[in-house]
């Protein structure tokens, strides 16, 4: 039996408009002091190692991975750390709809060899927040993101830059974020109350244990304590808490 009882229709309000930068536009909301709980929590998950390349997905479309990846990467900038934003989702990207770049060049464009970094980094209105869009799409986005140059981007934005965040495809519907898994410091699976499938964040979880990938934890999206939703964080996969507003918690279990 699927732990959640509703799985709604695909949105593409997100590719066309971007996501919702609460934390910049309203930073004392109390969404946006959940996305630093956020934050905090990743930073307190490396005890013995630093963390600059975190990777953000999800098992599914519409979970909200995003959202989570966008907002925690402003809460880094604010705690005046250098960060780079990656949209390396270059099937449904959305970076640049939410900073209003063009698209004409990005991640594809360098892994293809037709830019070079240099010329396709933003910086944005977020003090210390630099993004890379995903760039045109291309035919074979997995092959681009299991190349060396890929692992060389990879290694020369983590000496220029004190985070790297990346916002990758959701696991279950193509090969990308575990291809690319291993290759980072961290991963944060978002999990959408409502959306995700008890068996479906079984199985991704199951794909980053085979990729080797380090799981920090998850995200437990949308929860609907008394007050409203909001965003939790977790580790394992059905038991953390979802934060709602009023900071009440409410454990989840399985």
């Amino acid at each position: 039996m699927s732990l959640f009882h509703r799985k709604p229709k695909q949105s593409d309000d997100t590719s066309m408009h971007g996501v919702r930068l609460i934390t910049a536009t309203e930073p004392k909301n109390v969404i946006a002091e959940q996305f630093r709980t956020v934050r905090t929590n990743i930073e307190f998950s490396a005890v013995d190692k630093t963390l600059k390349t975190i990777l953000f997905t999800s098992s599914e479309q519409s979970e909200g991975k995003s959202t989570v990846a966008t907002n925690t990467a402003v809460t880094w900038a604010q705690q005046g750390k250098k960060v780079l934003l990656i949209d390396a989702d270059m099937r449904r990207p959305t970076l640049h709809a939410t900073f209003s770049f063009p698209n004409t060049q990005g991640l594809s464009s360098i892994l293809a060899g037709n830019a070079d970094l240099q010329d396709t980094v933003h910086p944005t209105v977020i003090k210390n927040l630099a993004a890379l869009t995903s760039g045109p799409i291309p035919p074979n986005p997995a092959d681009l993101l299991n190349s060396k140059r890929m692992h060389t981007l990879l290694e020369t934005v983590q000496a220029q830059y004190d985070v790297v965040v990346l916002d990758v495809p959701p696991l279950l519907s193509v090969t990308d974020s575990q291809l690319l898994s291993a290759s980072v410091d961290g991963v944060i699976l978002v999990v959408r109350q409502g959306v995700a499938q008890r068996v479906d964040v079984q199985r991704s979880v199951e794909l980053l244990k085979m990729s080797k990938a380090t799981l920090l934890g998850y995200v437990l999206n949308d929860v609907e304590p008394k007050h409203g939703h909001g965003y939790g964080y977790g580790y394992g996969y059905g038991y953390g808490y979802g934060y709602g507003y009023g900071y009440e918690s409410k454990a989840k279990s399985k």
